[in-house]
């Protein structure tokens, strides 16, 4: 199992101190950091408008990383693909595909803030359709060899022809994913999943009843199940004090960041983001206490490996992306625990 660096750039907090450029700068400066310390990837969320997060194009700060490393994975976490036209996709991270040597990870779904979507003039009612039919198009368009033509409800063109090609043959491709019609929609069309422990864990069960979902539907739909990854908030704690402070920051990160941009008026929201409401509840209403091992890791090295071993290795995952860096987490000590991490964690999964 392989380990990577994950953010959503969160920043909306009351009477934050750190302005938003020097998050992006220091978003920066710790996946430079997971490379140096052997991390596999690093997944950059993107936000717009400071909703929830402060960084709004992955690709550019990813591109800005490939031309500093030389091994690490580069991912969005994730591409917004509503709020963007395929074929600008497609140019953009083929680009960086050729760019980085082949190091490209790409993720999309289709986000959860109607905030983000108005600006753009883009429904966020219909954002399902929008996104199944822009999905199949960047697909084709990865993979053609020569020009491609779409007439679709949302999309039209006619003789597209992608320069720079993708050096992958084919780029992989993870959906992300809370919802069984978004998992049986990357099944059908035979890509990964990236989903959130914690939603999963709410929805699913756990993440191997989610595995066993997608697999079972990729053999309903007669294709390869690809890889799957799973995000997780994670804290070193080495005393009681330790973990209340850590779990103070992340009941503050969804009190104050995660619950303002989901969906959580059922009279408002689309049927398929209905299950949101369940979500803002259960953060509006919890406490530090309330937090498990199904959504967050807190806690001594040997905590944290078993339950990486027993919910996360054990159901078939591939591959962890860590949250270090929310809830205001200073950057030193978000170093140091990434640094913790691959030091005292990781050596027992193999990496």
């Amino acid at each position: 199992m392989k380990f990577g660096y994950f953010t959503l750039s969160d920043n909306n907090y009351a009477n934050n101190p750190r302005g938003p450029n020097d998050f992006v700068l220091d978003i920066v400066d710790e996946a430079m950091h997971a490379e140096a310390l052997g991390m596999n990837s690093a997944w950059i969320g993107e936000h717009h408008f400071s909703t929830l997060g402060v960084n709004s194009s992955p690709e550019m700060v990813l591109m800005y990383i490939a031309a500093r490393t030389r091994k690490i994975r580069l991912a969005p976490a994730i591409t917004v693909l509503p709020l963007h036209h395929p074929i600008h996709v497609a140019e953009q991270w083929a680009t960086l595909d050729l760019l980085s040597g082949g190091r490209v990870d790409f993720a999309t779904g289709r986000g959860y803030d109607r905030r983000e979507y108005a600006p753009f003039e883009v429904s966020f009612d219909n954002n399902m359709e929008i996104f199944a039919e822009g999905l199949e198009a960047l697909q084709t368009l990865w993979s053609a060899n020569g020009t491609v033509s779409h007439h679709g409800k949302h999309y039209n063109f006619d003789d597209v022809w992608i320069t720079p090609t993708p050096v992958q043959k084919p780029v992989p491709i993870h959906v992300a994913a809370f919802s069984r019609p978004t998992v049986e929609l990357a099944a059908r069309l035979g890509l990964g999943l990236v989903v959130a422990a914690g939603q999963t864990a709410a929805m699913h069960g756990s993440l191997a009843s989610l595995a066993n979902l997608y697999r079972e539907l990729c053999a309903k739909h007669g294709t390869t199940p690809k890889r799957l990854v799973t995000s997780y908030f994670i804290h070193f704690a080495d005393t009681p004090e330790e973990e209340l402070a850590a779990r103070q920051r992340q009941l503050r990160y969804h009190k104050e960041c995660t619950s303002p941009a989901f969906p959580g008026d059922p009279a408002t929201a689309p049927e398929n983001y209905r299950y949101f409401q369940t979500i803002v509840e259960r953060y509006q209403t919890q406490k530090p206490e309330d937090f498990n091992p199904n959504s967050v890791l807190i806690g001594k090295s040997p905590q944290i490996i078993d339950t990486l071993k027993t919910k996360v290795e054990a159901g078939g995952f591939d591959e962890v992306i860590l949250y270090f860096n929310l809830g205001l987490k200073p950057h030193a000590r978000v170093k140091e625990e990434m640094s913790r991490f691959m030091e005292e964690v990781a050596p027992h999964f193999g990496t």
